[in-house]
């Protein structure tokens, strides 16, 4: 008889093989024709437009894995409910193992409202928009430009 940890054994190999087969009926199948169409570049069926090497804000990033972090807090927190409103681990363990898990928790609460208060306090829940010193945004050439261009327009009547 197989035991449990060689049931898991035989679905690993399973798995692996199964990954292994589909990768080499993929090479066998497809064709290797490069060209220049191929070779471009590509994103969501639009030519790109500009430099791809351009940065984004990095706010997104911490909204996205603070979005990760509560996530997981919530797919953590169901099994915990489960396991808590079990009555057989009451009758085993008595009413100790209640107030284990409840401190366990709000232990894990704690650390991830720490977190938030963390992201919260740095401002990276703050979109508005600031009232900016348009001044200061366009370089002095442009401004010197801008005002030739306005003064050559006003003679013209444009």
């Amino acid at each position: 008889m197989i035991s449990n940890f060689g049931t898991i054994l035989i679905f690993v190999c399973i798995m692996v093989t199964f990954v292994l087969a589909t990768f080499l009926i993929s090479r066998i199948l497809r064709t290797d024709k490069p060209n220049p169409v191929k070779l471009g570049t590509y994103e969501s069926g639009e030519e790109s437009i500009g430099a791809l090497n351009s940065t984004f804000n990095p706010k997104y990033y911490i909204i996205a894995l603070a979005f990760l972090l509560f996530e997981v807090e919530l797919i953590l927190l169901f099994p915990w409910a489960m396991a808590f409103s079990n009555k057989a681990y009451f009758a085993q363990y008595g009413s100790s193992w209640y107030w284990l898990a409840f401190v366990e928790l709000l232990i894990f609460i704690v650390l991830l409202a720490i977190g938030l208060a963390y992201i919260w306090t740095k401002g990276y829940f703050d979109w508005g928009y600031k009232k900016q010193n348009h001044k200061n945004d366009i370089p002095e050439i442009y401004q010197n430009f801008n005002k030739q261009m306005s003064s050559i327009a006003s003679h013209n009547n444009i």
